[in-house]
């Protein structure tokens, strides 16, 4: 993979961190985009990694990992999700009530699924992580 480029970095980039936590990987690096970043301060804010770091010479982000993650993935297509029905996507892809979020962007900005419900809104699904 050495090279190739992906025409979907945050793929590329979950994969990364879901593969570095499958070895016990502490630190990974993933393409820097804008939609990455904020994905990553979700993770950051909901505890599943340490912190991360913008290496704008490489186009890399750093991620420092907590060992938390069990699996995370993309959502394709992102489909979109309105304020009443975040439990349906619950039960579709987290393992049980209360454990892991779903990653969403709205129009407020990319949030976790319980922020986006604290806030009544909805959105489009990015991905998950529990």
């Amino acid at each position: 993979m050495v090279g190739e480029m992906s025409k979907d970095l945050l793929t590329d980039a979950i994969t990364t961190i879901r593969n570095a936590e499958l070895v016990g990987k502490r630190i990974c690096k993933v393409p820097k985009s804008k939609l990455i970043e904020n994905v990553l301060n979700v993770l950051k804010e909901e505890k599943y990694i340490e912190d991360f770091k913008v290496l704008p010479e490489e186009r890399k982000i750093e991620v420092k990992l907590l060992g938390k993650i069990n699996d995370c993935k993309t959502i394709k297509p992102r489909l979109p999700v309105k304020k009443t029905e975040y439990e349906k996507y619950e039960a579709r892809y987290l393992p049980a009530a209360d454990f892991g979020i779903l990653v969403v962007t709205t129009s407020q900005g990319v949030m976790s699924h319980k922020k986006a419900k604290e806030k009544n809104i909805g959105g489009r699904l990015l991905g998950y992580v529990y």
